[in-house]
């Protein structure tokens, strides 16, 4: 497993909290938003330019297609990502349709076995994103099983990912570790740690596996 950066350049020592954690929370949704809302403008512009008019429904389909995504971003981070009441609940239908909304079109499938039931503001946090984070270990196609179960007072949240090269990156290892990141990109960091810091600040614990064709992200924390 290799890490994309410049080995001359000096190592990034990112801070895990505060204003800074806030920065890079920021800068990952902005990268996550470049693209749908670039299609969109490229859309449009395919629509105004006149000797392109042969390609209006093109560009229709391409702005139609690109805004769902947009709208499916906004609801996956309000939940994974934003800050709301303690009283808060969820539905597990509420957000298997959020990480759906995030997963379909790509390689992977999502195997979502969630039991029928509510989760609080937390709880729905650590499992869009270990769900989110279980199918992009997938790249090269594979199926991620997310699964819930409540035993002893503790809610265990699990994402089994299994296909060919499945794998984490160097970031991502060291984020749901808990570590601050020293060498490589933030982007692949700021996420697996948010989860990380999400299950470990409600009193619960993560637990990692890596295996040839398998990836297993296991959280556990107070039902």
């Amino acid at each position: 497993m290799t890490s994309t950066h410049d080995a001359d350049a000096a190592p990034i020592d990112l801070p895990v909290d505060g204003t800074e954690l806030a920065t890079y929370v920021a800068a990952k949704l902005c990268h996550d938003f470049i693209s749908p809302s670039g299609a969109i403008v490229s859309g449009l512009d395919l629509m105004q330019d006149p000797a392109a008019q042969d390609m209006r429904e093109d560009a229709l389909a391409l702005i139609e297609q690109s805004a769902r995504k947009m709208v499916a971003l906004v609801h996956y981070a309000r939940v994974a990502f934003g800050a709301a009441t303690t009283s808060e609940r969820f539905t597990a239908r509420e957000l298997e349709s959020l990480v759906v909304g995030m997963t379909q079109g790509g390689r992977a499938s999502l195997d979502w076995r969630i039991l029928d039931g509510e989760f609080s503001k937390p709880q729905a946090r650590a499992l869009t994103n270990l769900a989110y984070l279980a199918v992009g270990a997938l790249p090269m196609g594979g199926s991620a099983v997310i699964r819930s179960r409540t035993e002893a007072g503790w809610l265990h949240l699990e994402g089994l990912a299994e296909g060919a090269r499945a794998r984490l990156k160097p970031e991502a290892v060291v984020g749901l570790a808990g570590e601050r990141l020293t060498e490589g990109l933030a982007g692949q960091w700021i996420q697996p740690y948010w989860l990380w810091l999400t299950v470990t600040e409600a009193g619960g614990a993560l637990h990692v596996e890596v295996d040839d064709g398998k990836v297993s992200l296991a959280a556990r924390m107070p039902a």
